[in-house]
């Protein structure tokens, strides 16, 4: 079942490619907008605000090509209101994830976990790339957990490991719920039975020797 699509994904590309631009004209702006445990109760709204803020360009495009394909899939398949609330309930959770396991934190890449649950879910044969590798969703996403899981032992990448798991089991949770309405359509053939008649001919040939 296909919704109507709004083009929500690429526009919250465009969104955090234009505040990528502030922040680098704004000195202050990372800095009164990210998500830090010490000052997230005197600045909530920073529980949001942190996804659209981006580190790098190196940070920002890896974010953004995976927010514009998986994004731009999700929304096609389950309509723009339900892409917008996984995409910003999954950023919130793993925000929640942020506060619990870093100091502080910015980036998209909590939300689009959560975006990558939910399709691994309502999409697991769809084929994705691994390292040039094609991939079925469901393994792709399986292979991506289990490297975050063995990064939360490895604090010195500085990749925020406990952000990508705590969105993407929001993802998956939610896909569980969206399944019934939007998952793979898996036809089964029904099985033909005998009629009595064959069954005769059958019992005729097969079984008039014995």
């Amino acid at each position: 079942m296909m919704k109507k699509y709004d083009w929500y994904a690429l526009k919250l590309v465009a969104i955090c490619v234009i505040v990528f631009i502030l922040q680098n004209v704004f000195e202050n702006l990372t800095d009164e907008f990210s998500l830090g445990s010490t000052t997230f109760f005197s600045r909530p709204w920073t529980i949001v605000s942190y996804i659209f803020l981006h580190a790098s360009f190196e940070h920002l495009f890896y974010n953004m090509f995976a927010l514009a394909l998986f994004g731009s899939v999700l929304e096609r398949i389950i309509g723009s209101k339900k892409f917008l609330l996984t995409f910003f309930i999954s950023g919130i959770i793993a925000g929640i994830g942020s506060l619990i396991f870093y100091s502080s934190s910015i980036g998209a890449s909590g939300a689009i976990y959560g975006i990558m649950g939910a399709l691994a879910v309502i999409r697991p044969r769809m084929t994705v790339y691994v390292t040039f590798i094609p991939l079925p969703m469901a393994l792709a996403v399986i292979f991506w957990a289990a490297g975050d899981l063995l990064g939360l032992f490895s604090p010195s990448d500085l990749i925020a490991h406990g952000v990508h798991l705590s969105g993407l089991v929001f993802g998956l949770i939610y896909g569980i719920r969206l399944r019934k309405e939007y998952g793979e359509n898996i036809i089964k053939r029904p099985k033909k039975e005998m009629s009595d008649e064959e069954f005769r001919d059958w019992e005729d040939k097969y079984m008039s020797s014995y």
